[in-house]
């Protein structure tokens, strides 16, 4: 593709310094305001860019891909996840797929020890106390909570997200395990003093704490499924910062419900955008509005890596955050 000023459209608003250099670089169309596009402003997009920079609200599925016109060349998504993306139907239609991986791992992980200790400690009960007027002075029996120093965290997917949390998760004394895809390298899981579970039942039934940070792909469709939720121990809560569409919510909100399970820390919902009333109205639970990566400098990190991976595309090399066919 020749390196001129190319079409671009993004989808959403972004931090001013990204658009602004965006506005430098690109012919470039930006969003007026920060609602989704609808499914038919995304195909017009489609039709009439050489580069589309969706973010995680647009579903680009093949039915919109085959809309797609002849100059989109490059989908340089917004984010590191890409499950929003039908990318073999874009790659077979000759659209390369590009992300932003790693540049939210250390925020996602602060946020997950943030949930735990909310959850473990009961935080937000404490908070609604104060605010309600109902503190009175303090009592050796009010708010217990629990511990995370000694407990055992099982961390479901240990990637760079996974990775992070288990480093501040040691830090509070924690004990590391976990399951993955594959096993770690042997000095990897030595630096977390971690254990492995190649079976991810036996990991679920002897944990004190579960967090969630594996990727939303067709195989961890609800890998958290009613069954292993019920799994788990006694007291036990759960953590989740990566995609909703990995844990059975309906499943999860009855066992939270009935007690099975002590509490959950949850940043993400099954349904984007949408925490069910049921979840909201339970005291065992802290609910966030998809805010794991909300930092100012993620965001212009996300930035940066878009636009050099348009730039680097432009210039007639393959970007350097390509998503490839291994990755799905």
């Amino acid at each position: 593709m020749p390196s001129g000023r190319l079409s671009v459209v993004v989808t959403r608003r972004l931090p001013e310094p990204v658009e602004t250099r965006m506005k430098e670089l690109f012919d470039v169309t930006l969003r007026e305001d920060d609602t989704p596009m609808s499914r038919e402003e995304l195909a017009t997009a489609m039709a009439q860019a050489d580069i589309l920079v969706p973010t995680l609200t647009d579903t680009i599925d093949a039915n919109l891909l085959a809309r797609a016109g002849e100059r989109l060349k490059l989908i340089a998504n917004f984010g590191a996840g890409f499950d929003h993306i039908d990318v073999a139907s874009a790659l077979q239609r000759g659209i390369l797929v590009s992300n932003t991986p790693g540049v939210s791992a250390d925020d996602t992980a602060d946020m997950t020890l943030a949930l735990m200790m909310a959850v473990t400690r009961r935080i937000p009960e404490g908070l609604q106390q104060i605010k309600d007027g109902g503190f009175s002075g303090f009592s050796p029996t009010a708010l217990l909570g629990a511990r995370v120093s000694g407990k055992r965290l099982g961390i479901l997917g240990m990637g760079r997200v996974g990775q992070a949390v288990a480093r501040r998760a040691r830090a509070f004394g924690m004990q590391i395990h976990y399951h993955n895809r594959r096993r770690l390298r042997e000095e990897t899981e030595a630096a977390f003093e971690a254990t492995y579970w190649e079976s991810l039942d036996q990991m679920v039934a002897r944990m004190d704490v579960i967090s969630v940070n594996c990727p939303h792909t067709p195989s961890t469709f609800h890998l958290m499924n009613a069954r292993r939720l019920k799994l788990m121990k006694d007291g036990a809560v759960i953590i989740n910062t990566s995609r909703g569409e990995v844990i059975d919510e309906p499943a999860l909100t009855r066992l939270l419900k009935s007690g099975d399970i002590a509490g959950a820390g949850l940043d993400v919902f099954e349904h984007e955008g949408e925490a069910n009333s049921e979840l909201r109205n339970l005291q065992n639970v802290v609910l966030l509005p998809h805010m794991a990566s909300a930092t100012v400098e993620g965001r212009l990190e996300m930035g940066e890596k878009v636009i050099i991976n348009i730039k680097t595309f432009a210039d007639g090399h393959r970007p350097p955050d390509q998503v490839v066919p291994s990755m799905l």
